[in-house]
């Protein structure tokens, strides 16, 4: 923690893509600086704060929360300063903080005092998020150290990314500031770079709309007298903040689609694919390690759509050269879906409960606490393995081989199908088949049924949504018709599960609760197999939307124009 006034040197750059950066990197010298080792990559999440009037703002001051494994931490930093070059220069200060915007709460440091000696009793409000994907790497000559990062930020308010952009820090560690000049020359003369004119806080501001884009930064000149901050600091990345999920300049909406085009290979398809999910779960990484139910949800989400992307594309890869990186994530796809399945079991039990009288309720309380503490233990399990070094070490190498085109793609000859316009039709079509297959035994299909036709949907559904850019618009109607079906059929499986595991509970347990309480949970566990028969007999409707000529027709079409 940074307890006394301490003083950032630095250069800033934005950069025109993440790729401009990585060259940078690589570069075995920059103004007689050589990089020592590899980049390292970490993922960061900010949350800008001030007054609704502004106070730190106009005080000359950024104020930032930023979550990680040790707690939350505050920083205060000054605006910053230029020399008469390019040179940076702000004072910042640290304390320990929580999630909260109630500063009297927080443990005291110098950070928290200066921030309530301006704030006063005004409540604080959250600006906005920044996301970051940073990659770090130092270089020196002996006498100085300088550490480059590139940071791929998002921009982040009312729960939605609203710009993003590549940003190149020099910040100057040991020895004299005058190795910054020179570094600077160097880097202005690169390729996709460009001075930076703001602050990422300023940036943000501004594509939020609260600050104009031609609104100068605080006074550039103003040195505030204590230690304090600036608004350049800031965090992790969400949905794509991967490779080439960085949209155009001007465009401000996260990507909808990984941008599959027909003329692209396999290999190559898959990489997008591949590129554009792990970003979200990069980015969702923070939240999930806090405890956030919905960013843990999304990051399953993003890690079971890469286990069906490598289903769908993986023969374009060498299976040795990718074996690594699909194993592991297996792994991490299984621990999230630990915490997630008892999420669901907690949410569905809430539910239920909600309308219930207290004596009721109370006697559900033994069920709940159970599946409470089975989730903390899963989501301890979860917690160490996103900690480890081994799991940093698969997340940094697969980010690599997503952003590396060609890497590992298996070599094909010369008329072996392999563009997407090619390999797509049989593939859509295939997926269509594995649905369409239990039209025969629907009427009197089981449950165990029902669950193996939602993953045969589910294969349906993610094929056509990796192949979304390449077969046009149209075929949003279709992902949505394969939707109803496989959220009806999730419904039933949720309440086949809940069932499956209050039985096993008033089995194990039965003979420990009371009377009241085996009776309170014997009616939940009937609700759960009501809810299931229901949910069993309503398939058919959602299930024609699929399967019916319409849709084939439609189907066709799409596939057609390959």
């Amino acid at each position: 923690m940074i307890g006394r006034d301490q003083v950032e040197v630095e250069l800033k750059f934005r950069l025109a893509s993440a790729r401009a950066g990585a060259a940078l990197l690589e570069t075995p010298s920059l103004a007689g600086l050589r990089p020592r080792g590899r980049p390292s990559i970490v993922r960061i999440e900010d949350r800008y704060i001030d007054t609704a009037s502004g106070a730190l703002r106009a005080a000359g001051y950024a104020a930032r929360l930023r979550g990680g494994p040790d707690g939350v931490l505050l920083s205060m930093k000054s605006t910053a300063r230029r020399d008469n070059g390019r040179v940076h220069r702000r004072h910042e200060l640290e304390g320990p903080a929580d999630a909260s915007l109630a500063p009297t709460t927080w443990p005291p440091s110098e950070a928290r005092t200066l921030l309530i000696g301006i704030c006063g009793k005004a409540a604080l409000v959250e600006l906005l998020t920044l996301r970051q994907l940073r990659r770090r790497l130092e270089f020196g000559n002996g006498s100085s150290t300088v550490e480059l990062s590139v940071d791929e930020v998002q921009v982040v308010a009312a729960g939605r990314i609203v710009d993003r952009f590549v940003e190149l820090e020099a910040e100057l560690l040991t020895g004299d500031a005058v190795i910054l000049e020179a570094l600077g020359e160097a880097l202005a003369a690169a390729r996709g770079v460009t001075e930076a004119t703001a602050s990422k806080l300023d940036s943000a501001l501004a594509a939020i709309g609260r600050l104009p884009p031609d609104a100068a930064p605080s006074d550039p000149t103003h040195q505030p007298d204590g230690p304090v901050p600036d608004p350049a600091d800031a965090a992790p990345d969400d949905a794509g903040v991967v490779p080439e999920l960085h949209r155009q300049p001007g465009k401000s909406a996260e990507p909808r689609a990984p941008g599959i085009r027909a003329d692209d290979t396999v290999a190559e398809a898959g990489r997008k694919v591949l590129a554009f999910h792990l970003g979200k779960m990069l980015a969702r990484e923070p939240g999930t390690r806090s405890g956030d139910v919905d960013e843990l949800r999304q990051m399953r989400v993003a890690t079971r759509r890469m286990r069906a992307a490598w289903r769908v594309f993986g023969y374009g890869f060498e299976a040795p050269a990718t074996r690594r990186h699909r194993s592991r994530l297996r792994r991490v796809a299984g621990l999230l879906g630990a915490v997630r399945d008892l999420d669901v079991l907690l949410e569905g039990l809430a539910a239920y409960r909600g309308d219930l009288p207290s004596g009721e309720q109370r006697g559900l309380y033994p069920l709940a606490a159970a599946w409470e503490r089975r989730r903390e233990t899963a989501r301890r399990a979860l917690r160490r393995e996103l900690d480890g070094d081994p799991y940093r070490r698969w997340a940094d190498g697969y980010l690599a081989f997503v952003q590396t085109e060609g890497l590992a793609a298996r070599a094909t000859g010369p008329t072996e199908p392999q563009r997407i316009r090619d390999t797509a039709p049989a593939r859509i079509w295939s997926s269509f088949a594995g649905v369409r297959a239990y039209e025969g035994v629907l009427r009197w299909a089981d449950v165990a049924t029902l669950h193996e036709l939602r993953i045969a949907g589910k294969w349906l559904r993610y094929t056509l949504e990796f192949h979304r850019d390449a077969l046009g618009s149209d075929v949003n109607g279709l992902i949505a018709r394969v939707t109803s079906l496989q959220d009806h059929l999730g419904l039933l499986h949720d309440a086949d599960v809940a069932a499956d595991v209050v039985r096993a509970f008033l089995g194990g347990r039965g003979t420990s609760l009371s009377e009241a309480e085996r009776a309170a949970i014997g009616r939940y566990l009937g609700d759960r197999e009501r809810q299931v028969e229901g949910m069993r007999r309503g398939v058919l409707p959602v299930w024609r939307g699929v399967a019916g000529l319409t849709f084939r027709r439609r189907l066709g079409r799409l596939v057609a124009g390959l």
